[in-house]
């Protein structure tokens, strides 16, 4: 019987074995865990310091982006990138205020307006026109170019209208001089899905085009007339700006767009060159100073720190949730 059992562990020996493998393990579990404790308390410090120590370089680390350095006699260079509108970096506030600065430097010789847009709001194209013209009989001996780049298009060349003249690189996109409203219409989709359309409004049009709902000849007709309207205020524009140089031709006031190649023969545009051949070979002042208003450090910091932290705390969840698993 001693020779039978003599190789095998008796139930007090299995029992102490058992409860020494339990804490064994717990012991293991509270290690690790504790790690992880560390190891999370260790992360958030760190994070926790950068924060501050960003925030105190803020506090500290002047503005890199205010105001242009004083400078000798240059070419001043005002740039409109993207769509002009109220709320993007082609708005007409910040161009007009780095026009005004331009023009008022004794030492600008001339001024560029380097454009590429495809348009935008007419409002704040138009704001810009008016600027440009006003700039222009205020400082009479400081003359305005418009150099476009990849486009000027629409809003753009509503803009560029204003200019002494306009010089485009031959592949340079140029004109659609006209005005664009769109919509769609779902009535026919809602109807095959049994879909009822709910509009409770207080005036006879205030639903106007309301795409969930069938089109009214009326307030297409007032909608048309409108467009119409804006669009001779453009070609007004484009006219005034341009003068005897367009040529008469139909085309140029129905939305299409050309090269810059093109444009020059339609008379849209006066010649071709870049930015620097008009700094160097027009306006005579081959340095050029860009007065195109930049983020701070501030506004770009907040941005940056926004996405930052973002991506951080959704890197924060994917690893904790590895951590769990």
């Amino acid at each position: 019987m001693e020779e039978q059992n003599s190789g095998q562990p008796t139930g007090s020996q299995q029992d102490n074995q058992w409860q020494q493998d339990v804490i064994n393990r717990l012991v293991f579990a509270s290690l690790n865990e504790q790690r992880r404790t560390r190891r999370w308390n260790i992360f958030f410090k760190s994070l926790m310091f950068s924060y501050l120590f960003l925030l105190v370089l803020m506090v500290y680390l002047p503005d890199q982006g205010e105001g242009v350095k004083k400078t000798g006699r240059h070419t001043a260079l005002v740039e409109i990138n993207g769509v002009i509108a109220d709320n993007t970096e082609a708005n007409a506030d910040d161009i007009i205020s780095s026009l005004r600065a331009a023009f008022k430097n004794k030492d600008t010789a001339g001024v560029i307006i380097r454009i590429n847009s495809p348009g935008g709001s007419p409002v704040q194209a138009g704001y810009i026109n008016d600027e440009i013209k006003r700039l222009r009989d205020k400082y009479p001996k400081i003359k305005l170019y418009a150099v476009v780049t990849d486009i000027c298009a629409s809003g753009g060349y509503y803009i560029a209208a204003a200019a002494d003249e306009i010089f485009a690189d031959k592949a340079s996109i140029i004109g659609s001089i006209g005005v664009v409203m769109s919509s769609f219409g779902f009535v026919d989709s809602m109807q095959k899905l049994g879909i009822e359309r709910r509009l409770y409004t207080a005036g006879e049009s205030k639903g106007l085009l309301d795409p969930f709902t069938p089109e009214k000849k009326a307030e297409v007709t007032h909608i048309k007339q409108m467009l119409n309207t804006i669009h001779r205020q453009f070609i007004d524009v484009v006219k005034e700006g341009r003068g005897q140089r367009l040529k008469d031709d139909k085309r140029l006031f129905t939305g299409l767009v050309w090269t810059g190649e093109e444009s020059v023969e339609l008379g849209l545009v006066d010649g071709l060159g870049s930015s620097s051949y008009v700094a160097r070979e027009v306006i005579e002042a081959e340095n050029i100073v860009n007065y195109t208003p930049k983020q701070s450090f501030y506004e770009r910091f907040a941005e940056r720190l926004g996405t930052a932290m973002a991506n951080t705390l959704a890197q924060i969840i994917d690893v904790k949730q590895l951590l769990l698993r």
